[in-house]
């Protein structure tokens, strides 16, 4: 068996970091304090040159996944950034106000992102039926649901996971994300057998800058990719591969 390690990062030193530590693929984001947004211009050209497959996060505020034409037509323009860069996919999705996925959006952004890897991303955690959203990510075109499964950790959501997976049935993957290192990852595997695991293999950030804590530029929340939790991790898979 094999798998693959995605790992979130957020700036430059996440991404060497991350790749030192031998994740499979990068999916690169900003503000992953806010649960991941589109990344910069420059760290999009920075990780275009990356030895192993990236997918950006396309995301354009943080809140809920219920967006509008402004919000769409940013997404759309992001989308086309991302393949002009030379990335390998993105990473999207959308939401009905009552959680369900806003299939006719999600179409418009799939078409534009024709040719590149497609993650279905958290969105999915607020559907009401995951069975249905599996069968819907599978029409729609992505090849990978990440997913905690509607739970705040993977661990806590494992028994959809599970679910999603065996609704899957190898037509897409199911990849388990929240909370996954290299202590809840072997407790996830003995459960279902995923093809792929995220994690943002990452300690908390002290502030550099006592000054700028002070003056509210830095996070509480904000954390650093660790090579040596990405490699812990890594090291746990089996046969962890190259997407």
């Amino acid at each position: 068996m094999t798998m693959l390690l995605e790992v979130c990062v957020d700036d430059a030193a996440g991404l060497a970091a991350a790749i030192a530590g031998g994740a499979d693929r990068i999916e690169l984001c900003s503000a992953l304090e806010q649960g991941g947004l589109t990344p910069s211009p420059g760290l999009i050209a920075l990780a275009a040159g990356s030895s192993v497959p990236v997918r950006a996060m396309i995301r354009p505020r943080p809140g809920d996944f219920v967006f509008d034409e402004a919000d769409v037509q940013t997404m759309l323009g992001d989308i086309a950034a991302m393949r002009a860069a030379g990335l390998e996919g993105v990473v999207l999705g959308a939401s009905l106000p009552d959680g369900r996925l806003d299939r006719d959006l999600i179409r418009r952004l799939m078409e534009a992102a024709r040719g590149l890897g497609t993650t279905l991303h958290r969105a999915v955690d607020l559907v009401p039926d995951m069975a249905e959203a599996v069968e819907q990510a599978v029409v729609l075109g992505f090849d990978t649901i990440l997913t905690s499964g509607g739970a705040l950790t993977a661990l806590e959501g494992i028994d959809t996971i599970a679910h999603a997976h065996h609704v899957a049935a190898g037509r897409l993957t199911i990849m388990a994300g929240a909370g996954v290192n290299d202590t809840t990852a072997p407790q996830l595997l003995s459960r279902v057998a995923l093809g792929a695991l995220h994690g943002s293999c990452s300690g908390p950030a002290p502030a550099a800058s006592p000054a700028a804590a002070r003056l509210g530029f830095v996070s509480p929340a904000r954390r650093r990719t660790s090579t040596s939790k990405v490699a812990a991790l890594k090291a746990l898979l089996p046969q962890s591969r190259s997407a």
